[in-house]
Protein backbone atom coordinates (compact mmCIF):
# COMPACT_ATOMS: atom_id res chain seq x y z
CA UNK A 1 0.00 0.00 0.00
CA UNK A 2 2.57 2.29 0.72
CA UNK A 3 6.41 1.00 -0.34
CA UNK A 4 4.44 0.33 -3.98
CA UNK A 5 3.75 3.89 -4.44
CA UNK A 6 6.77 5.25 -2.68
CA UNK A 7 9.55 2.69 -4.75
CA UNK A 8 7.46 4.18 -7.84
CA UNK A 9 8.31 7.93 -7.03
CA UNK A 10 11.80 7.06 -5.91
CA UNK A 11 12.09 5.35 -9.44
CA UNK A 12 10.99 8.95 -11.62
CA UNK A 13 12.72 10.89 -9.21
CA UNK A 14 15.88 8.96 -9.84
CA UNK A 15 15.39 9.00 -13.65
CA UNK A 16 17.08 12.04 -15.33
CA UNK A 17 18.17 13.55 -12.21
CA UNK A 18 21.58 14.20 -13.67
CA UNK A 19 20.73 15.58 -16.12
CA UNK A 20 23.54 17.92 -16.22
CA UNK A 21 22.02 21.51 -16.51
CA UNK A 22 20.81 23.85 -13.66
CA UNK A 23 18.05 26.65 -13.84
CA UNK A 24 17.97 29.96 -12.55
CA UNK A 25 16.41 28.72 -9.21
CA UNK A 26 18.36 25.81 -8.86
CA UNK A 27 21.18 27.92 -9.47
CA UNK A 28 20.45 30.43 -6.57
CA UNK A 29 19.98 26.99 -4.38
CA UNK A 30 23.28 26.12 -4.95
CA UNK A 31 25.20 29.56 -4.84
CA UNK A 32 23.73 30.78 -1.62
CA UNK A 33 23.99 27.21 0.38
CA UNK A 34 27.96 27.06 -0.32
CA UNK A 35 28.18 30.28 1.81
CA UNK A 36 28.88 30.42 5.42
CA UNK A 37 26.10 30.06 7.76
CA UNK A 38 26.59 33.91 8.96
CA UNK A 39 26.67 34.88 5.04
CA UNK A 40 23.31 33.17 4.48
CA UNK A 41 21.87 35.21 7.57
CA UNK A 42 22.56 38.24 6.22
CA UNK A 43 21.37 37.58 2.85
CA UNK A 44 18.08 36.46 4.37
CA UNK A 45 17.86 39.70 5.85
CA UNK A 46 18.07 41.66 2.99
CA UNK A 47 16.61 38.91 0.52
CA UNK A 48 14.47 35.53 0.54
CA UNK A 49 13.89 35.12 3.64
CA UNK A 50 11.03 33.20 2.78
CA UNK A 51 13.66 30.25 1.89
CA UNK A 52 15.95 31.12 4.85
CA UNK A 53 15.47 27.83 6.96
CA UNK A 54 16.05 25.42 3.18
CA UNK A 55 19.37 27.54 2.53
CA UNK A 56 20.69 26.33 5.90
CA UNK A 57 19.03 22.82 4.93
CA UNK A 58 21.11 22.46 2.00
CA UNK A 59 24.24 24.08 3.66
CA UNK A 60 24.42 20.64 5.31
CA UNK A 61 23.69 18.88 2.69
CA UNK A 62 26.64 20.20 -0.04
CA UNK A 63 28.88 19.99 2.59
CA UNK A 64 28.92 16.50 1.59
CA UNK A 65 29.44 16.83 -1.77
CA UNK A 66 29.12 19.73 -3.73
CA UNK A 67 27.14 19.02 -7.19
CA UNK A 68 23.93 19.46 -9.01
CA UNK A 69 22.60 15.65 -8.33
CA UNK A 70 23.62 15.88 -4.46
CA UNK A 71 21.16 19.45 -4.96
CA UNK A 72 18.43 17.24 -6.08
CA UNK A 73 18.33 14.31 -3.71
CA UNK A 74 16.29 16.17 -0.68
CA UNK A 75 13.79 16.92 -3.20
CA UNK A 76 13.38 13.00 -4.37
CA UNK A 77 13.23 11.93 -0.56
CA UNK A 78 10.27 14.88 0.03
CA UNK A 79 8.30 13.38 -3.02
CA UNK A 80 9.07 10.50 -2.14
CA UNK A 81 8.12 10.54 1.48
CA UNK A 82 4.89 12.67 -0.15
CA UNK A 83 3.67 9.56 -2.34
CA UNK A 84 3.90 7.20 1.29
CA UNK A 85 1.98 10.21 3.18
CA UNK A 86 -0.73 10.15 0.31
CA UNK A 87 -1.35 6.66 0.30
CA UNK A 88 -1.48 6.38 4.05
CA UNK A 89 -3.97 9.06 4.17
CA UNK A 90 -5.88 7.40 1.62
CA UNK A 91 -6.26 3.67 3.33
CA UNK A 92 -6.85 5.36 6.52
CA UNK A 93 -9.88 7.43 5.51
CA UNK A 94 -11.18 4.33 2.68
CA UNK A 95 -9.55 1.32 2.09
CA UNK A 96 -6.02 0.21 1.40
CA UNK A 97 -6.81 -0.04 -2.45
CA UNK A 98 -7.49 3.35 -2.16
CA UNK A 99 -4.56 4.45 -0.45
CA UNK A 100 -2.29 2.49 -3.63
CA UNK A 101 -3.96 4.04 -6.31
CA UNK A 102 -4.03 7.60 -4.71
CA UNK A 103 -0.17 7.35 -3.83
CA UNK A 104 0.69 5.47 -7.46
CA UNK A 105 -1.46 8.48 -9.52
CA UNK A 106 0.86 11.24 -7.46
CA UNK A 107 3.78 8.99 -7.91
CA UNK A 108 3.07 9.28 -11.92
CA UNK A 109 2.01 12.97 -12.01
CA UNK A 110 3.97 14.93 -13.90
CA UNK A 111 3.95 17.88 -11.76
CA UNK A 112 4.87 15.65 -8.83
CA UNK A 113 8.07 14.47 -11.28
CA UNK A 114 9.06 17.48 -12.43
CA UNK A 115 9.70 19.16 -8.71
CA UNK A 116 11.37 15.77 -7.59
CA UNK A 117 13.80 16.59 -9.45
CA UNK A 118 14.29 20.28 -8.42
CA UNK A 119 17.33 21.68 -6.10
CA UNK A 120 14.47 24.24 -4.46
CA UNK A 121 12.18 23.07 -1.64
CA UNK A 122 8.91 23.07 -2.92
CA UNK A 123 8.72 18.88 -2.58
CA UNK A 124 9.89 18.98 1.22
CA UNK A 125 6.80 21.19 1.77
CA UNK A 126 4.55 19.18 0.43
CA UNK A 127 5.98 16.27 2.55
CA UNK A 128 5.42 18.43 5.48
CA UNK A 129 2.00 19.38 5.07
CA UNK A 130 1.19 15.69 4.41
CA UNK A 131 2.78 14.75 7.50
CA UNK A 132 0.78 17.24 9.17
CA UNK A 133 -2.11 16.47 7.40
CA UNK A 134 -1.71 12.72 8.44
CA UNK A 135 -1.21 14.24 12.20
CA UNK A 136 -4.50 15.98 12.23
CA UNK A 137 -6.30 12.87 11.24
CA UNK A 138 -4.98 11.39 14.49
CA UNK A 139 -5.38 14.25 16.50
CA UNK A 140 -1.90 14.48 17.30
CA UNK A 141 -1.42 18.41 18.06
CA UNK A 142 1.88 18.56 19.52
CA UNK A 143 3.08 16.79 16.36
CA UNK A 144 0.74 18.63 14.03
CA UNK A 145 1.94 22.03 15.01
CA UNK A 146 5.58 21.11 15.12
CA UNK A 147 5.80 19.72 11.71
CA UNK A 148 3.43 22.23 9.96
CA UNK A 149 5.84 24.98 12.12
CA UNK A 150 8.88 23.88 10.43
CA UNK A 151 6.95 23.49 6.92
CA UNK A 152 5.59 26.87 7.04
CA UNK A 153 9.54 28.36 7.67
CA UNK A 154 10.68 26.07 4.24
CA UNK A 155 8.06 28.30 2.53
CA UNK A 156 5.44 30.46 4.14
CA UNK A 157 2.59 30.18 1.63
CA UNK A 158 2.08 26.57 3.08
CA UNK A 159 0.15 28.38 5.97
CA UNK A 160 -2.99 28.01 3.43
CA UNK A 161 -3.14 24.60 4.15
CA UNK A 162 -4.26 25.56 7.67
CA UNK A 163 -7.40 26.82 6.29
CA UNK A 164 -7.74 23.79 4.04
CA UNK A 165 -7.55 21.60 7.25
CA UNK A 166 -10.15 23.93 9.40
CA UNK A 167 -12.62 23.19 6.56
CA UNK A 168 -11.97 19.57 6.92
CA UNK A 169 -12.89 19.90 10.47
CA UNK A 170 -16.04 22.05 9.99
CA UNK A 171 -17.15 18.97 7.14
CA UNK A 172 -16.48 16.35 9.65
CA UNK A 173 -18.29 18.34 12.12
CA UNK A 174 -15.71 17.44 14.86
CA UNK A 175 -16.96 18.11 18.80
CA UNK A 176 -15.37 21.24 20.66
CA UNK A 177 -12.49 18.68 22.18
CA UNK A 178 -10.88 18.25 18.59
CA UNK A 179 -11.62 22.35 17.98
CA UNK A 180 -9.57 23.18 20.72
CA UNK A 181 -6.43 20.87 20.42
CA UNK A 182 -6.27 22.38 16.63
CA UNK A 183 -6.67 25.73 17.52
CA UNK A 184 -3.51 25.75 19.99
CA UNK A 185 -1.65 24.02 17.59
CA UNK A 186 -2.27 26.46 14.57
CA UNK A 187 -2.39 29.42 16.96
CA UNK A 188 1.24 28.48 17.95
CA UNK A 189 2.22 27.64 13.95
CA UNK A 190 0.89 31.34 12.50
CA UNK A 191 3.30 33.05 15.79
CA UNK A 192 5.81 31.42 14.79
CA UNK A 193 5.76 32.27 11.21
CA UNK A 194 5.17 35.92 12.47
CA UNK A 195 9.12 37.36 12.31
CA UNK A 196 9.18 35.82 8.65
CA UNK A 197 5.89 37.86 7.71
CA UNK A 198 7.32 40.77 8.75
CA UNK A 199 10.89 40.48 6.85
CA UNK A 200 9.15 38.71 3.54
CA UNK A 201 6.64 41.74 2.97
CA UNK A 202 9.59 43.92 2.81
CA UNK A 203 10.98 41.77 0.12
CA UNK A 204 8.46 42.40 -2.06
CA UNK A 205 9.90 43.29 -4.92
CA UNK A 206 11.65 39.92 -5.55
CA UNK A 207 7.72 39.39 -6.80
CA UNK A 208 7.20 41.96 -8.89
CA UNK A 209 7.15 40.17 -11.83
CA UNK A 210 4.36 37.61 -10.93
CA UNK A 211 1.25 38.40 -13.02
CA UNK A 212 -2.73 38.48 -12.22
CA UNK A 213 -4.56 34.55 -12.17
CA UNK A 214 -6.75 34.44 -14.64
CA UNK A 215 -9.47 31.96 -16.17
CA UNK A 216 -6.00 30.07 -17.89
CA UNK A 217 -4.70 30.11 -14.92
CA UNK A 218 -6.94 27.82 -12.85
CA UNK A 219 -7.51 25.56 -16.22
CA UNK A 220 -3.84 24.87 -16.03
CA UNK A 221 -3.64 23.97 -12.81
CA UNK A 222 -6.48 21.54 -13.19
CA UNK A 223 -4.28 20.39 -15.90
CA UNK A 224 -1.61 19.45 -13.64
CA UNK A 225 -3.39 18.23 -10.55
CA UNK A 226 -5.73 15.69 -12.78
CA UNK A 227 -3.47 14.85 -16.07
CA UNK A 228 -2.04 16.44 -18.72
CA UNK A 229 -3.43 14.34 -21.99
CA UNK A 230 -7.21 14.80 -22.54
CA UNK A 231 -7.58 11.26 -21.99
CA UNK A 232 -6.19 11.29 -18.14
CA UNK A 233 -7.60 14.29 -17.57
CA UNK A 234 -11.33 13.88 -18.35
CA UNK A 235 -10.97 10.57 -16.54
CA UNK A 236 -9.51 11.83 -13.56
CA UNK A 237 -11.28 14.73 -13.20
CA UNK A 238 -14.59 12.44 -13.79
CA UNK A 239 -13.89 10.43 -10.89
CA UNK A 240 -12.99 13.05 -8.70
CA UNK A 241 -16.23 14.47 -9.17
CA UNK A 242 -17.64 11.32 -8.49
CA UNK A 243 -15.94 10.89 -4.98
CA UNK A 244 -16.57 14.16 -4.02
CA UNK A 245 -20.51 13.49 -4.70
CA UNK A 246 -19.93 10.48 -2.99
CA UNK A 247 -18.49 11.85 0.23
CA UNK A 248 -21.07 14.37 0.16
CA UNK A 249 -23.90 11.97 -0.14
CA UNK A 250 -23.42 9.14 1.95
CA UNK A 251 -20.41 6.67 3.42
CA UNK A 252 -17.77 6.82 5.81
CA UNK A 253 -17.50 10.95 7.01
CA UNK A 254 -21.13 11.35 7.22
CA UNK A 255 -21.33 10.40 11.24
CA UNK A 256 -20.52 13.19 13.50
CA UNK A 257 -16.35 13.66 13.96
CA UNK A 258 -15.42 11.32 11.17
CA UNK A 259 -13.28 12.06 8.87
CA UNK A 260 -14.11 11.40 4.97
CA UNK A 261 -11.43 11.16 2.34
CA UNK A 262 -13.59 13.53 0.32
CA UNK A 263 -13.81 15.62 3.10
CA UNK A 264 -9.67 15.78 3.23
CA UNK A 265 -9.06 15.67 -0.13
CA UNK A 266 -11.07 18.40 -1.80
CA UNK A 267 -10.35 21.47 0.66
CA UNK A 268 -6.71 20.50 0.24
CA UNK A 269 -7.11 20.79 -3.90
CA UNK A 270 -9.07 23.76 -3.51
CA UNK A 271 -8.82 25.96 -0.91
CA UNK A 272 -4.55 26.74 -0.71
CA UNK A 273 -4.30 27.98 -4.71
CA UNK A 274 -8.02 29.37 -4.29
CA UNK A 275 -6.80 31.44 -1.72
CA UNK A 276 -4.02 32.44 -2.99
CA UNK A 277 -5.49 33.21 -6.89
CA UNK A 278 -7.81 35.67 -4.95
CA UNK A 279 -5.29 37.25 -3.05
CA UNK A 280 -3.87 38.08 -6.18
CA UNK A 281 -6.46 39.80 -7.35
CA UNK A 282 -6.64 42.60 -4.97
CA UNK A 283 -3.25 43.05 -3.84
CA UNK A 284 0.25 42.08 -5.53
CA UNK A 285 0.03 39.25 -7.23
CA UNK A 286 1.89 36.09 -5.13
CA UNK A 287 0.34 32.80 -6.81
CA UNK A 288 2.98 30.34 -9.10
CA UNK A 289 1.89 26.86 -9.17
CA UNK A 290 4.94 25.88 -7.52
CA UNK A 291 3.67 27.65 -4.28
CA UNK A 292 1.06 25.76 -4.15
CA UNK A 293 2.51 22.30 -5.12
CA UNK A 294 1.53 20.88 -1.82
CA UNK A 295 -2.06 20.97 -3.09
CA UNK A 296 -1.79 18.27 -5.33
CA UNK A 297 -1.64 15.63 -3.14
CA UNK A 298 -5.58 16.19 -2.97
CA UNK A 299 -6.41 15.52 -6.47
CA UNK A 300 -4.73 11.67 -6.51
CA UNK A 301 -7.07 11.20 -3.24
CA UNK A 302 -10.25 12.65 -4.70
CA UNK A 303 -9.74 10.16 -7.62
CA UNK A 304 -8.92 7.29 -5.35
CA UNK A 305 -12.26 7.96 -3.87
CA UNK A 306 -14.18 8.04 -7.19
CA UNK A 307 -12.70 4.83 -8.13
CA UNK A 308 -13.37 3.10 -4.75
CA UNK A 309 -16.74 4.19 -5.04
CA UNK A 310 -17.17 2.72 -8.61
CA UNK A 311 -15.16 -0.20 -7.62
CA UNK A 312 -17.62 -0.68 -4.13
CA UNK A 313 -20.80 0.05 -6.12
CA UNK A 314 -19.67 -2.58 -9.34
CA UNK A 315 -19.19 -5.30 -6.59
CA UNK A 316 -22.35 -5.11 -4.99
CA UNK A 317 -23.94 -5.26 -7.96
CA UNK A 318 -22.10 -8.47 -8.58
CA UNK A 319 -23.09 -9.68 -5.45
CA UNK A 320 -26.24 -8.84 -5.61
CA UNK A 321 -26.60 -10.28 -8.85
CA UNK A 322 -25.38 -13.76 -8.20
CA UNK A 323 -27.35 -14.39 -5.28
CA UNK A 324 -30.52 -13.37 -7.36
CA UNK A 325 -29.40 -16.18 -9.62
CA UNK A 326 -28.54 -18.89 -7.28
CA UNK A 327 -30.42 -21.46 -6.72
CA UNK A 328 -32.32 -21.48 -3.28
CA UNK A 329 -30.28 -24.48 -1.48
CA UNK A 330 -27.00 -22.57 -2.67
CA UNK A 331 -27.92 -19.02 -1.06
CA UNK A 332 -26.24 -18.36 1.70
CA UNK A 333 -28.10 -18.32 5.31
CA UNK A 334 -27.24 -16.56 8.66
CA UNK A 335 -23.50 -15.88 8.71
CA UNK A 336 -22.24 -15.10 5.60
CA UNK A 337 -18.60 -15.08 6.03
CA UNK A 338 -17.81 -17.92 7.91
CA UNK A 339 -14.72 -19.16 9.71
CA UNK A 340 -13.36 -22.22 7.85
CA UNK A 341 -11.71 -24.78 8.93
CA UNK A 342 -8.59 -25.87 8.52
CA UNK A 343 -9.06 -28.23 5.82
CA UNK A 344 -11.65 -26.22 4.12
CA UNK A 345 -9.47 -25.16 1.07
CA UNK A 346 -11.20 -25.11 -1.69
CA UNK A 347 -9.34 -26.63 -5.09
CA UNK A 348 -11.94 -23.97 -7.49
CA UNK A 349 -13.85 -21.42 -6.58
CA UNK A 350 -17.57 -21.82 -8.08
CA UNK A 351 -20.88 -21.09 -6.63
CA UNK A 352 -20.26 -23.80 -3.81
CA UNK A 353 -17.23 -21.53 -2.39
CA UNK A 354 -17.41 -19.40 0.98
CA UNK A 355 -18.80 -16.31 0.25
CA UNK A 356 -15.86 -14.72 1.48
CA UNK A 357 -13.48 -16.43 -0.56
CA UNK A 358 -15.75 -15.46 -3.54
CA UNK A 359 -16.23 -11.75 -2.11
CA UNK A 360 -12.46 -11.91 -1.77
CA UNK A 361 -11.51 -12.33 -5.08
CA UNK A 362 -13.57 -10.03 -6.28
CA UNK A 363 -12.25 -6.87 -4.41
CA UNK A 364 -8.76 -8.07 -5.49
CA UNK A 365 -10.06 -8.64 -8.72
CA UNK A 366 -11.34 -4.90 -8.88
CA UNK A 367 -8.05 -4.14 -6.93
CA UNK A 368 -5.89 -5.30 -9.80
CA UNK A 369 -8.02 -3.36 -12.67
CA UNK A 370 -7.70 -0.02 -10.20
CA UNK A 371 -4.03 -0.60 -10.97
CA UNK A 372 -3.97 -1.39 -14.55
CA UNK A 373 -6.06 1.67 -15.33
CA UNK A 374 -3.38 3.62 -13.05
CA UNK A 375 -0.11 1.78 -14.56
CA UNK A 376 -1.58 3.50 -17.80
CA UNK A 377 -1.67 6.86 -17.10
CA UNK A 378 2.40 7.04 -17.41
CA UNK A 379 1.92 5.39 -20.41
CA UNK A 380 -0.16 8.16 -21.69
CA UNK A 381 1.95 11.11 -20.63
CA UNK A 382 5.61 9.06 -21.63
CA UNK A 383 6.28 11.58 -23.70
CA UNK A 384 5.68 14.37 -21.23
CA UNK A 385 7.35 12.02 -18.73
CA UNK A 386 10.40 12.49 -20.90
CA UNK A 387 10.62 15.75 -21.95
CA UNK A 388 10.93 16.80 -18.02
CA UNK A 389 14.11 15.13 -17.79
CA UNK A 390 15.31 17.76 -20.51
CA UNK A 391 17.45 20.46 -19.27
CA UNK A 392 16.19 22.75 -22.04
CA UNK A 393 12.78 22.03 -20.79
CA UNK A 394 12.99 24.38 -17.78
CA UNK A 395 12.75 28.06 -17.91
CA UNK A 396 16.87 27.91 -19.05
CA UNK A 397 19.45 26.27 -18.64
CA UNK A 398 22.65 27.78 -17.24
CA UNK A 399 25.16 24.49 -18.32
CA UNK A 400 24.49 25.86 -21.74
CA UNK A 401 24.74 29.27 -21.24
CA UNK A 402 28.00 28.48 -19.91
CA UNK A 403 29.36 25.90 -22.62
CA UNK A 404 28.50 28.84 -24.77
CA UNK A 405 30.45 31.93 -23.10
CA UNK A 406 33.17 29.21 -22.80
CA UNK A 407 33.74 28.70 -26.33
CA UNK A 408 34.62 31.83 -27.13
CA UNK A 409 36.15 34.15 -23.57
CA UNK A 410 39.38 33.97 -22.86
CA UNK A 411 41.44 34.94 -19.44
CA UNK A 412 41.32 38.50 -19.41
CA UNK A 413 38.63 39.44 -21.49
CA UNK A 414 36.10 41.46 -19.76
CA UNK A 415 32.61 40.71 -19.01
CA UNK A 416 29.08 42.54 -18.58
CA UNK A 417 26.16 40.97 -17.06
CA UNK A 418 23.10 42.89 -17.78
CA UNK A 419 20.65 42.68 -16.03
CA UNK A 420 23.11 41.69 -12.73
CA UNK A 421 20.94 38.69 -12.16
CA UNK A 422 22.58 37.09 -15.55
CA UNK A 423 25.33 37.06 -13.13
CA UNK A 424 24.04 33.56 -11.94
CA UNK A 425 25.36 31.80 -14.75
CA UNK A 426 29.06 32.71 -13.91
CA UNK A 427 28.37 31.60 -10.13
CA UNK A 428 27.18 28.59 -10.89
CA UNK A 429 29.63 27.41 -13.61
CA UNK A 430 32.59 29.54 -12.53
CA UNK A 431 34.71 27.67 -14.96
CA UNK A 432 33.57 28.99 -18.51
CA UNK A 433 34.53 32.48 -16.62
CA UNK A 434 38.08 32.02 -14.86
CA UNK A 435 40.14 34.18 -15.16
CA UNK A 436 37.75 37.57 -17.01
CA UNK A 437 36.86 40.87 -15.65
CA UNK A 438 33.67 41.61 -14.25
CA UNK A 439 33.51 44.84 -15.23
CA UNK A 440 30.99 46.54 -12.58
CA UNK A 441 30.90 44.15 -10.15
CA UNK A 442 31.63 46.58 -6.75
CA UNK A 443 31.07 43.69 -4.03
CA UNK A 444 30.28 40.16 -4.46
CA UNK A 445 27.25 38.48 -2.85
CA UNK A 446 28.49 36.88 0.09
CA UNK A 447 29.91 40.06 1.33
CA UNK A 448 27.02 42.61 0.26
CA UNK A 449 24.43 39.93 1.60
CA UNK A 450 22.43 39.81 -1.93
CA UNK A 451 21.82 37.33 -4.33
CA UNK A 452 24.36 38.59 -7.05
CA UNK A 453 26.27 41.21 -5.62
CA UNK A 454 26.59 44.87 -5.57
CA UNK A 455 27.57 46.61 -9.11
CA UNK A 456 29.11 50.40 -8.93
CA UNK A 457 26.36 52.98 -9.38
CA UNK A 458 25.35 53.90 -12.69
CA UNK A 459 27.73 57.42 -13.08
CA UNK A 460 30.29 54.99 -12.87
CA UNK A 461 29.92 52.44 -15.40
CA UNK A 462 31.23 54.72 -18.24
CA UNK A 463 34.58 55.14 -16.28
CA UNK A 464 34.53 51.40 -15.70
CA UNK A 465 33.85 50.60 -19.80
CA UNK A 466 35.97 53.77 -20.82
CA UNK A 467 39.44 51.81 -22.91
CA UNK A 468 37.62 48.64 -23.05
CA UNK A 469 37.78 47.45 -26.96
CA UNK A 470 35.81 44.24 -26.48
CA UNK A 471 33.25 42.94 -24.62
CA UNK A 472 31.93 39.35 -23.67
CA UNK A 473 27.77 40.75 -22.21
CA UNK A 474 25.69 37.80 -20.90
CA UNK A 475 22.33 39.14 -21.19
CA UNK A 476 18.55 39.02 -21.71
CA UNK A 477 17.37 38.42 -25.03
CA UNK A 478 14.41 40.42 -23.76
CA UNK A 479 16.54 43.59 -22.90
CA UNK A 480 18.75 43.14 -25.58
CA UNK A 481 15.36 43.22 -27.97
CA UNK A 482 13.91 46.20 -26.29
CA UNK A 483 10.85 44.27 -25.33
CA UNK A 484 11.81 44.96 -21.63
CA UNK A 485 13.81 48.09 -20.53
CA UNK A 486 15.05 47.68 -16.76
CA UNK A 487 14.35 50.23 -14.03
CA UNK A 488 17.06 50.28 -12.19
CA UNK A 489 19.65 53.50 -13.37
CA UNK A 490 23.13 51.07 -13.55
CA UNK A 491 21.17 48.51 -16.02
CA UNK A 492 20.09 51.39 -18.55
CA UNK A 493 23.31 52.81 -18.31
CA UNK A 494 25.22 49.42 -19.63
CA UNK A 495 22.39 49.22 -22.27
CA UNK A 496 23.03 52.13 -23.45
CA UNK A 497 26.96 52.47 -23.65
CA UNK A 498 26.44 48.87 -25.63
CA UNK A 499 23.99 50.29 -28.11
CA UNK A 500 25.89 54.05 -28.91
CA UNK A 501 29.51 52.84 -28.64
CA UNK A 502 29.89 48.97 -29.55
CA UNK A 503 28.71 46.67 -31.84
CA UNK A 504 28.08 43.14 -32.20
CA UNK A 505 30.62 40.80 -33.85
CA UNK A 506 29.46 37.15 -32.11
CA UNK A 507 26.52 35.72 -30.43
CA UNK A 508 24.97 32.20 -28.95
CA UNK A 509 21.97 32.19 -28.28
CA UNK A 510 20.76 29.35 -25.21
CA UNK A 511 17.13 30.07 -24.89
CA UNK A 512 16.02 33.46 -23.06
CA UNK A 513 19.63 34.19 -22.59
CA UNK A 514 21.80 35.94 -25.31
CA UNK A 515 25.79 35.33 -25.15
CA UNK A 516 27.34 38.03 -27.28
CA UNK A 517 30.78 39.74 -28.31
CA UNK A 518 31.33 43.37 -28.05
CA UNK A 519 33.91 45.79 -30.23
CA UNK A 520 34.51 49.18 -30.56
CA UNK A 521 33.84 50.37 -34.16
CA UNK A 522 37.49 50.57 -36.24
CA UNK A 523 39.82 49.91 -32.76
CA UNK A 524 42.46 47.59 -32.73
CA UNK A 525 40.57 44.91 -31.97
CA UNK A 526 38.22 44.65 -34.67
CA UNK A 527 41.16 45.52 -37.39
CA UNK A 528 42.76 41.54 -35.93
CA UNK A 529 41.37 38.37 -37.70
CA UNK A 530 38.24 38.04 -35.07
CA UNK A 531 38.17 35.17 -33.08
CA UNK A 532 34.14 34.67 -34.28
CA UNK A 533 32.62 34.59 -37.15
CA UNK A 534 31.86 38.29 -38.05
CA UNK A 535 27.97 39.35 -37.41
CA UNK A 536 25.55 38.20 -37.95
CA UNK A 537 27.06 34.50 -37.87
CA UNK A 538 26.29 32.45 -34.69
CA UNK A 539 28.79 29.95 -32.97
Amino acid sequence: MVGVPAAVMLAFGLWGVDRGGMWRDEAVTFQVAERTVPQIWRLVHGVDAVHGLYYLLMHAVLAVHADEVVLRLPSVAGAVLTTALVAEVGARLARPRAGLWAGLLYAVNPMAGHYAQEGRSYALVAAGVMGATLLLLRGAWWGYGLVLGVTCWLHEFAVLVVLAHGLSLALARVRGRVWRGWGCAAGAVLLSLLPMVVVSRAQAAQVAWLRRPTGETVAGLARQFFGASEGVYWVCLGLAVVGLLAGAVGGRGTRRGEFALAGVAAPLVVVPPGVLMLASQSSPPLYVDRYVLYALAGAPLLVAAGGEWVAGTAERLRHGARRAVAPAHLRPRGNTNPRPHSGDRPETVGPEAPVAVRLSLRTYSGTLLGLLAVALVPLQQFSLLQQDRDPARRPDDLAAIARAAAYGVRKGDAVLYLPAYTRNTELAYPGAFRGTRDLVLARTGGVSGTLYGVEVPAAEVRGRVAGVQRVWVVADRAVLAGRWTPRDPGERAKLDLLQREFTVRGEAVRGRTAVRLYVRPLSPASLRPPSLPPRPARW
